[in-house]
């Protein structure tokens, strides 16, 4: 289990561990902050892609030759970013260095299903979906750090380092958990997609909760700009902000464990939603008023990552069992759909000239769009 932690947090880790560096990295490669917060779009658009791909591929050829593919090129797209001389490079770097991480993403999760007691699979994918929020938060706190004392490359090395290490212990410890290979069916996949989408008990969940998760994604690819450029604190409590997120989406998330057995999901949903849409609000109010000051951003954020906890791990119960005997395609559909939200809010923000206002718009809209979501889901008829 901890090697698929490992793995798992990998995938998310390298998404965001390179914001607080941004500025650093954009003066040395010459690129505006337009085109560098565009290395973040890129690699959540690889994950997103990355997620459709690996599990139709593992369930033909296995896991374990599956996710040391997905490793190795990890590692390898690594070492290319650590070399990077230019923002073109640097953006290919990323998007293969993406595509290479979703492979822990999809395949933890695999895995787990293919190994765990059946008591212990809800607990364990838990503990994997918790990290899809918990990833984005931790990792700044790290890229802070070693971009502040060794410059922004020290992150690459960082992170070629975790990659040897994982691409060492998934080929020495890791075992074949797939004795059921089946033929890779292309179009019967493609039309389990097209089912999926066409359903809109099923849309309205995915859509929603992919909008919830990733309602911090644009805060967390300006966090640079407003920390270090807008209120003028060092580089290196750029990370501590970042890491707001962590307790507030740990904090959403364990009420929901905690109530889910005596609340409908709809209360989840919609109040979690309800809650990060008026954070987002505020956060242009307090802007555009001249308010905002550290504390201030630290209590919006924590509060808006915490409706993303609340309303999360409900919208993924949801969706999955929305179309009966889909549940694996509707998985992988759910985190490709995560990313890509993700990687629409991070490549809006990048037009605003100023990062607060840019930010907060563009949560008021992932948010609002997750609370219609889940309406449009709740008057839907089941399969």
């Amino acid at each position: 289990m901890w090697l698929l932690v490992l793995v798992t947090l990998s995938g998310t880790m390298a998404m965001h561990i390179f914001v607080p560096a941004l500025p650093l990295a954009g003066t040395d490669l010459h690129a505006t902050p337009a085109g560098m917060q565009q290395t973040i779009t890129y690699y959540v658009l690889g994950l997103a892609f990355g997620q459709l791909i690996y599990g139709p591929v593992s369930d033909t050829i296995g896991r374990r030759p599956t996710l040391l593919v997905g490793l190795c090129l990890y590692l390898c797209a690594s070492v290319m970013a650590l070399f990077a001389t230019s923002l073109e490079w640097l953006l290919i770097a990323r998007s293969v260095q993406a595509l290479g991480g979703a492979a822990g993403i999809t395949l933890g999760r695999s895995i787990v299903r293919d190994t765990a007691a059946p008591g212990r699979v809800t607990s364990d994918l838990a503990l994997l979906n918790l990290l899809t929020l918990v990833g984005p938060g931790l990792s700044p706190v790290v890229g802070s750090f070693l971009a502040d004392q060794f410059g922004w490359r020290a992150i690459y090395v960082f992170l070629v380092g975790i990659a040897g290490l994982m691409v060492y212990c998934a080929w020495r410890m890791l075992p074949e958990t797939n004795p059921h290979r089946r033929s890779l069916e292309v179009l019967k996949i493609g039309r389990d997609y097209v089912r999926l989408l066409g359903n809109s008990r099923y849309l309205g969940y995915m859509l929603g909760g992919s909008c919830s998760t990733t309602a911090l994604y644009p805060y967390l690819a300006t966090l640079a700009y407003i920390v270090h450029g807008q209120l003028g604190l060092p580089v290196w409590q750029v990370g501590w902000f970042a890491s707001v997120t962590i307790a507030g989406a740990s904090l959403g998330t364990l009420i929901t464990r905690r109530l889910a057995g005596s609340l409908r999901p709809e209360i989840f949903l919609n109040t979690g939603a309800g809650l990060s849409l008026s954070m987002a609000v505020l956060l242009l109010l307090v802007q555009l008023g001249g308010w905002l000051t550290p504390p201030f951003l630290i209590g919006i954020t924590f509060m808006l990552t915490m409706g993303a906890g609340l309303a999360s791990p409900a919208a993924l119960s949801r969706s999955i069992s929305a179309v009966p005997g889909l549940t694996g395609a509707a998985a992988g559909l759910y985190g490709c759909g995560q990313m890509a939200v993700g990687a629409l809010g991070t490549k809006l923000v990048g037009y605003g000239t100023n990062a607060t206002i840019a930010c907060a718009v563009v949560q008021i809209v992932i948010t609002s769009t997750a609370l219609g979501a889940y309406r449009v889901a709740a008057r839907s008829k089941a399969a």
